[in-house]
């Protein structure tokens, strides 16, 4: 599949109903990744995380990731407490199909748990059971699973994020960079350097920009614009004080509103290339070809900006 996360504790080929307990902590940045495949016959199945793995009396459920397939073919997600079920909250735009293999990436965050599939950003859901209190994974239902498999956020994030600053870059315990975001890059760009920008798109957000210039000229080589009210990605450029043509083209629209989104810039010979969420988003040729140039990194917009960095 598309899974560009470094996993851990991967079970494969689990029998369902698979009930297992999760090796550590849910903590906000970590990741549980579940690919397998409906089966044809499948009306339903569903992913719980819970609390405990008690049948009688039932334990609580945080998190019941429930796709169904008769009657009109939708998710339901919900939460069980001391045997109760709280108020359904359902997505009908289905990511699911019979006899198609598929990708979950649960993700944690603070206040939510984030689902993509197959790499596309599918819904939100907010905690009403808190995460650290999860310790068991059920899958139940008509479904095959190959691999279930974890990625920790403690390691890996922590570590990348200390050793690669941006210059005066603000550590982010998710506290926000304010905006508009200017800042040097602490080298200037060229074949193999890369931007990461870490952030949560607004509740009514219009769209948001990021800009990789020039700083003597300010003319812009890279002008990023995801457009939510329009559902549009747009790129150009802004050299010799005009705007170039705007490109659009896109498989999907990769963001939502509240969603949490990684966006790595990757500078290449010919192109950057840019990707959401661990999954290639867009490439864009090269406009502004005296790349060592390009100095200086400018957002703006409907976002809570978390944390910028570049190597």
């Amino acid at each position: 599949m598309m899974s560009l996360h470094n996993l851990q504790n991967i079970i494969y080929n689990p029998v369902i109903p698979y009930v297992g307990t999760i090796p550590e902590q849910l903590d906000p940045g970590t990741l549980i990744v579940i690919c397998g495949n409906v089966p044809n016959d499948s009306d339903r199945f569903q992913v719980d995380l819970q609390r405990g793995s008690s049948v009688k009396p039932r334990a609580d459920v945080a998190f019941h990731f429930n796709p169904r397939f008769k009657r009109g073919n939708c998710i339901v997600c919900n939460t069980l407490k001391s045997e109760k079920w709280g108020w359904e909250e359902i997505t009908y735009d289905m990511p699911f199909k019979k006899e198609k293999s598929f990708e979950i990436v649960i993700m944690v965050l603070k206040d939510k748990f984030q689902v993509a599939v197959n790499g596309k950003h599918t819904l939100l859901y907010g905690h009403r059971i808190s995460p650290e209190k999860i310790d068991t994974l059920g899958i139940y239902g008509k479904v095959n699973i190959h691999s279930v498999g974890f990625s920790f956020s403690s390691d890996v994030r922590s570590t990348q994020a200390s050793t690669l600053e941006l210059t005066e870059v603000q550590k982010s315990g998710m506290s926000q960079l304010t905006l508009p975001f200017v800042r040097r890059l602490n080298s200037s760009m060229g074949p193999g350097q890369t931007v990461v920008i870490k952030g949560e798109v607004n509740t009514n957000a219009k769209g948001f920009s990021v800009d990789l210039m020039s700083g003597k000229t300010k003319e812009i080589a890279l002008h990023l614009n995801p457009r939510l009210n329009i559902k549009a990605f747009v790129r150009n450029s802004f050299l010799q004080d005009a705007w170039g043509e705007e490109e659009r083209n896109i498989t999907y629209f990769p963001f939502s509103p509240r969603m949490y989104f990684e966006m790595i810039i990757y500078c290449d010979v010919r192109e950057f290339k840019i990707a959401v969420n661990g999954v290639h988003s867009l490439e864009y040729k090269h406009r502004f070809k005296e790349l060592s140039n390009i100095d200086t990194l400018e957002i703006d917009g409907d976002i809570h900006l978390l944390e910028v960095r570049s190597w």
